[in-house]
């Protein structure tokens, strides 16, 4: 057993991650301070983002819904964060897409469903219950369904179906702007929770791009960081002047943007080029049949 130079045995030495595959598991024990933080630093920010939707929970739970959307928020932030730290430092993995997607499940999946079933329809249970699951099913899908179709060669520029963030930032920025003391609350018919609790989930399942907005988070050029700048103080200033009324325009605004885009494509595209207009996309094989050309069989 390694020790730590001075001849000692270090804690939990004889504990060794095995993987089942045969693949080689490197402890971060056997890395140097600098490349463990490396690794481990988007890690955190998900952790963060799972911390945030549970506790989100557990406050919708208690009646705290402005609270619980808040933390919803905030798991959007460390789920921006996270996917930007990971390609800055290099520590993009496997590993790591799956963790981030059992944590957006809890924050984007899970979260929003139990403020669908406690905040939008309490005097529904049954009704409810069914939205809160339909939520949890369509997050669940489209989460799976983008970790078995990560194409390395897909344009960057455009995600297939609403991102499960953007689609929980709905219910975020719904609960949180009609939970404001001014709001006056919402109308009691059903109108309001089906749209919020229904129209994004059958978003997140449906094969309509939206675009990505990466070279605003990632920007490249001194005009694109002037832009990211512009765009930064500008969120700032309408969520310290009006946050209600600014988290409903980017909520809603970004849903707005792809079928705005798909009417727009033709203008566009004979105007500014192929390029402004989302490329046609190459099918792909299934994501339910299991991969026959590898010649395995099924579990």
């Amino acid at each position: 057993m390694s020790d730590d130079g001075s001849g000692r045995r270090r804690p939990f030495d004889r504990w060794r991650l095995v993987s089942p595959t045969g693949a080689e598991v490197v402890s971060l024990r056997q890395l140097s301070k600098r490349e463990r933080l490396r690794v481990t630093a988007p890690t955190i920010f998900t952790i963060i983002n799972m911390m945030s939707g549970l506790s989100s929970v557990l406050l919708a739970f208690r009646g705290e819904f402005t609270l619980a959307a808040i933390l919803i928020a905030v798991s959007i932030i460390m789920d921006i964060a996270d996917g930007g730290v990971a390609r800055l430092v290099g520590a993009t993995s496997p590993f790591g897409l799956q963790m981030d997607s059992l944590a957006d499940l809890i924050a984007f999946g899970f979260a929003p469903a139990i403020l669908v079933h406690t905040w939008a329809l309490p005097d529904y249970p049954i009704l409810s219950w069914l939205a809160a699951f339909f939520w949890l099913g369509c997050a669940a899908f489209r989460l799976a369904r983008f970790n078995v179709t990560v194409d390395p060669t897909a344009d960057k520029r455009y995600f297939v179906g609403l991102p499960s963030p953007a689609a929980a930032a709905v219910v975020m920025a719904t609960i949180f702007a009609l939970n404001q003391p001014d709001a006056g609350g919402y109308d009691t018919s059903l109108v309001v929770p089906i749209l919020v609790s229904v129209v994004p989930a059958v978003l997140m399942v449906t094969s309509i791009r939206f675009r990505s907005f990466r070279n605003l988070l990632a920007p490249s050029t001194q005009r694109a960081w002037v832009i990211t700048i512009l765009i930064v103080v500008a969120i700032v200033v309408g969520l310290v002047l009006s946050p209600g009324l600014t988290g409903l325009v980017i909520a809603y605004g970004y849903i707005l943007q792809a079928p705005l885009g798909v009417l727009t494509a033709p203008v566009r595209e004979r105007l500014f080029g192929t390029d402004a207009v989302a490329p046609r996309r190459h099918r792909m094989p299934s994501v339910f049949l299991p991969d026959t050309e590898s010649g395995d069989e099924p579990a």
